[in-house]
């Protein structure tokens, strides 16, 4: 029983030290604006990850492209991992590295968002397709852990958990997911 509630402390003091850091959840709502921007123009919001962080992307993408609180419209927006044909083909063919880079290229424009979740903030083929990305005039926004990685220098909104531990960065990691489309579906759909 003093395992499990450590645990559930440990992943409480983690999204203490977000709701205590000021800066951070300014960054939490520069991501709804920039997000509600690209939605309110016309461009879509990407996600892409690797493991858990892939379902997270997942799961973050059809909150925003099924529903989250509200019977509304869908608004544009998918995870990069969902078509295994072609992830598999270009792994194989290419390299794991550019799986995401490769979709970004062909499917993102300018004004379109595109949200990497990394524990690491180190994931190659993160790091490149958010070099694509930012290559088109896309918005990037990073989910890490503590050092942010390389996705710190290359994100327009970066959320760099305070924490090294994988479980509790990912779960910090949904709930600013969940902050997010939920000031977002107001934002569009008021009332």
């Amino acid at each position: 029983m003093d395992s499990i509630k450590e645990i559930i402390t440990q992943s409480i003091a983690t999204k203490q030290r977000i709701l205590d850091d000021e800066e951070f959840i300014g960054r939490i709502q520069q991501a709804v604006d920039l997000v509600t921007t690209a939605f309110k123009n016309g461009n879509k919001v990407l996600f892409c990850g690797n493991g858990g962080s892939a379902a997270d992307a997942q799961h973050l993408a059809a909150e925003f492209s099924g529903r989250f609180y509200k019977n509304r419209r869908a608004l544009p927006s998918d995870a990069l991992h969902c078509n295994s044909s072609y992830l598999t083909a270009v792994a194989n063919d290419y390299s794991y590295d550019v799986i995401y880079a490769r979709l970004v290229e062909g499917m993102g424009v300018k004004g379109d968002v595109l949200i990497g979740l990394s524990t690491s903030g180190n994931s190659g083929n993160i790091v490149k397709a958010f070099e694509s990305a930012r290559s088109l005039g896309m918005v990037t926004i990073g989910f890490t852990g503590m050092s942010g990685g390389i996705m710190k220098e290359m994100s327009d909104v970066i959320f760099n958990v305070p924490s090294s531990d994988t479980p509790r960065i990912q779960e910090s990691h949904i709930m600013i997911g969940h902050i997010i489309c939920q000031f977002v579906e107001e934002n569009i759909f008021p009332g």
